[in-house]
């Protein structure tokens, strides 16, 4: 996550563990040769970033405007609730609502470090209604079905709400059932690995993936051909599996490939160089243009599409990420983009102000949003100020000022204690939060301390809509 304001000097990250060891991480957490932020800009770092989880000190106040609208927001994900959270504060007597079924809120970014081993499962989750005002009314079911016409959201438990303003946030949908062959009481046995269904699964991959590094064998590494959220997760589970096996003293028995969705290992070039120069270094197999199709358990083999056709490879364990979408409530709604994504369902908006092109009281938020880049939870941060700035205008009769640039931050984990933090923009262009302190494409210390630890306060902060 990147933690400064938009066209403004970039605000660090809250540390909130000791500087040195980490019981609960790697045991050699002490800067290496390679890192190069000082001691001093560390706590330059440390402090900077205090102010932020402490509730965002220094923003200017704004007096709420008084309105009776009636905000909907469908998804009690980090889009949702920190929106609400912002919403609450900007405005005076609105009826804002959330729709999620969901009785637990899932810390994402920790599911890589659930199923590495270096996180229990609880880690990643809290309660949905732990992170709401009370000025916000949560329903708990599902949206079954959007009219845009008629300015309705109908729920799975038979409600129809009607808005002035709607905000779609639902996430999206893993689409485990286009692997043939796939189930996920199939995870942690066979072999299987499939971090991003939950933290249950994320345990059980983990499972599969010990017993991988100490028993041995092929591990194919794959990554699905439509959009995803996280597209670095693949690659830091890839690494962290490779590096715990070689610490462990068995990494020469194992083969390990990653299987990538086209002819690319990340979709900025010069990450992915990086990455190509890393795999080599580390032993480690890209297969090009190889989409997982199908698997056969009880045999440990793995079919691919490919440009030259299906292929099939035998594997001891493998990672599965499937096909994601935009949910079906989504995709019946009229929203989705028509000429593209078409197999995907995202929803049709303005990259820069994320509010629907032909529908202007929505707005897209999230995993869902049908722009180039932003299915991370640093995207979300930087989101949620632009649609909530772009309501509140509707509402104010202004004009809005913020834009949304595709910033999206990865954390890319390459070995346990280092980590690149990989930060970049609709253009592909690096935008680094620190400059001069942390390269962006160096493997550092101090990157890991950020995805390990002080991640977690960061988001927590957006989600209370103080970051």
């Amino acid at each position: 996550m990147r933690f400064g304001r938009p066209n403004a000097q970039p605000t660090a990250l809250t540390l909130v563990k000791p500087f040195g060891r980490d019981p609960e991480s790697t045991p050699d957490m002490k800067p290496k040769t390679g890192m190069t932020a000082t001691r001093r800009q560390f706590l330059t770092l440390a402090a900077a970033g205090a102010t932020l989880a402490a509730g965002g000190a220094g923003r200017a106040a704004q007096a709420p405007i008084p309105t009776k609208a009636r905000i909907v927001i469908i998804g009690a994900g980090a889009g949702g609730t920190a929106l609400a959270n912002r919403l609450v504060r900007r405005l005076d007597g609105a009826q804002i609502t959330l729709l999620d079924p969901s009785k637990n809120h899932l810390y994402q970014p920790g599911l890589s470090l659930v199923a590495a081993g270096l996180k229990p499962q609880d880690y990643v989750v809290s309660k949905t209604t732990d992170w709401l005002p009370r000025d916000v009314t949560l329903i708990a079911e599902a949206a079954a079905a959007i009219d845009p016409e008629a300015q309705t959201v109908a729920t799975t438990g038979g409600q129809v709400l009607d808005y002035d303003f709607l905000v779609v946030a639902p996430g999206l949908v893993l689409d485990h059932d286009a692997i043939e062959g796939f189930s996920l009481d199939l995870v942690g046995t066979n072999g299987i690995g499939a971090l991003y269904a939950g933290p249950q699964y994320a345990a059980n991959t983990w499972k599969a993936a010990q017993a991988f590094t100490e028993t041995g064998g092929v591990g194919l590494f794959t990554r699905p051909a439509t959009e995803m959220k996280c597209a670095g997760a693949p690659l830091k589970h890839t690494f962290l599996i490779e590096d715990i096996a070689r610490n462990n003293g068995t990494r020469g028995k194992l083969d390990i490939a990653y299987m990538a969705n086209n002819d690319s290992l990340f979709g900025v070039p010069i990450v992915s160089e990086k990455v190509r120069m890393l795999f080599g270094d580390r032993g480690i197999a890209p297969a090009y243009s190889h989409v997982l199709s199908a698997i056969e358990p009880g045999k440990r083999l793995a079919t691919f599409d490919t440009p030259d056709g299906k292929v099939e490879r035998a594997y001891d364990y493998i990672h599965v990420i499937p096909p994601q979408r935009a949910p079906e409530v989504v995709r019946q709604s009229g929203l989705s983009w028509a000429d593209k994504w078409t197999d995907q369902g995202w929803v049709e908006c303005d990259k820069a102000t994320l509010r629907h092109l032909r529908y202007d009281r929505i707005w897209a938020l999230g995993d869902v949003a049908g722009v180039p880049k932003g299915k991370t939870a640093a995207s979300v941060k930087w989101q949620v100020p632009v649609v909530e700035d772009g309501i509140v205008a509707s509402i104010a009769g202004t004009q809005p000022t913020q834009i949304y640039n595709g910033y999206t931050s990865c954390p890319l984990i390459t070995r346990v204690g280092r980590a690149m933090l990989v930060e970049f923009d609709y253009n592909n262009d690096l935008t680094p939060s620190f400059p001069g302190i942390i390269a962006p494409l160096e493997e550092l210390w101090i990157s890991w301390l950020m995805k390990e630890v002080a991640l977690k306060a960061t988001y927590n902060a957006m989600l209370r809509g103080r970051a």
